[in-house]
């Protein structure tokens, strides 16, 4: 049956995208700000450097210079960014602002990472950052109840795996697990930089008993995804789209896994995939052509994220409409990205669970529920129309 609007009745519509309680596992705090406010920091400190002054303008700047297939050039948009967020009321202000637009989105839980390292230029410690980070996130939580939406973020401290301070991150991870940061993660160019160059750092988590995802499997092949899971011992593959490569697919349809493809299906190792910057980086040609199809059909432990929503435009509610668009996702797809998701967040089990059942299921009920009352009203208008 499909609706007067020509809209299939189980195809959900922007507002239920919108509505819907979505998790978001893969998300880069620098690559998240709003135009605006990159141009008011940039004011306030002197940056006069800035590729636009209008945020309109220099928000379609950072779309543009992002989309060019190139995973390295699409990493130079930080620059900016990066340099107006050296100061502990630049982090604050937006770290709350992330808490606030993912809340406004229908995010309910969230991980957002960054690299501490970034943010010392100005003389910040380590620890500054993250501190200053962390109230930006509470604050933003508050503000986001306030405006009737209910989000909890985490963060994940990341290491840049071109550089040498990764054990040192992961034991600042460490110290403030119990204070907001829920993981470890190391991201940048990944061809040259291999994971293992920090065993160290894996090492010590896991003596911790801490939890880290790698960046792997983007922009480098299968070795990079072997490497994060089988040397270093990864929770969770940061995009992963590359198994794609360890999967056969016959002319008639059957499909074979090969051993590595096996091993991350098996083991329900969760693929933080990242639909439009995987186009943006060439990692996939279109919306169509991305692997998440295939690996929604295979029963992966697939999740939806945004990676950059300043550099891809883009935002989770986005990202599904162009599931949903592409695959004719409905909202019963939604929960089980949504599910797989909060499974694999890392925070404790038992309050993994509770969002699960208090707070996702209901909402998708809700939802499904709401629908199914409309076109039942529809049909009888329908009916009493002919009549």
């Amino acid at each position: 049956m499909t609706s007067q609007t020509g809209q299939h009745p189980e195809t959900p519509s922007a507002d239920q995208i919108r509505r819907a309680p979505k998790v978001l596992l893969h998300d880069h705090l620098d690559g998240g700000l709003r135009p605006g406010t990159v141009v008011d920091l940039a004011r306030e400190i002197g940056y006069d450097t800035l590729p636009e002054t209008d945020a309109d303008k220099l928000g379609v700047w950072f779309r543009e210079a992002a989309d060019s297939g190139s995973l390295e050039r699409y990493l130079e948009t930080f620059a900016h960014t990066c340099a107006v967020m050296q100061t502990k009321d630049a982090l604050f202000r937006v770290a709350a602002e992330c808490a606030e637009d993912l809340a406004e989105d229908g995010v309910v839980y969230a991980e957002v990472r960054y690299a501490p390292e970034q943010h010392l230029e100005q003389g910040l410690t380590l620890e500054e950052v993250v501190e200053a980070v962390n109230a930006g996130f509470r604050e933003g939580e508050r503000r986001a109840k306030e405006n009737g939406h209910r989000i909890r973020v985490g963060a994940l401290l990341t290491a840049m795996r071109h550089a040498a301070r990764a054990l040192e991150i992961a034991e600042l991870a460490n110290a403030y697990r119990d204070s907001g940061v829920v993981g470890f993660d190391i991201a940048g160019a990944e061809a040259g930089f291999p994971p293992t160059r920090h065993l160290d750092a894996f090492e010590y988590l896991k003596r911790e008993n801490n939890h880290f995802t790698i960046h792997a499997g983007e922009a480098f092949g299968l070795p990079s995804i072997w490497q994060a899971l089988q040397w270093c011992g990864a929770d969770r593959l940061g995009h992963g789209v590359r198994i794609i490569d360890d999967i056969e697919v016959a002319e008639d349809g059957s499909v074979t896994l090969g051993r590595l493809a096996s091993y991350v299906r098996d083991k329900r190792i969760p693929l933080e995939l990242c639909p439009t910057s995987n186009l943006q980086t060439a990692a996939a040609a279109s919306y169509a052509e991305h692997p998440i199809g295939l690996l929604r059909k295979l029963h992966f432990r697939a999740t939806v994220n945004t990676d950059n929503r300043l550099m891809s435009g883009t935002s989770m509610s986005r990202e599904f409409e162009h599931l949903v668009d592409t695959f004719g996702y409905t909202l019963d797809d939604m929960q089980w990205f949504t599910v797989n998701a909060m499974k694999s967040a890392f925070i404790p089990f038992d309050e993994r669970l509770a969002m699960i059942n208090d707070v996702i299921k209901p909402g998708y009920a809700e939802l499904k529920s709401a629908w199914l009352f409309e076109q039942t009203a529809s049909t009888r208008g329908f009916v009493a129309a002919k009549g």
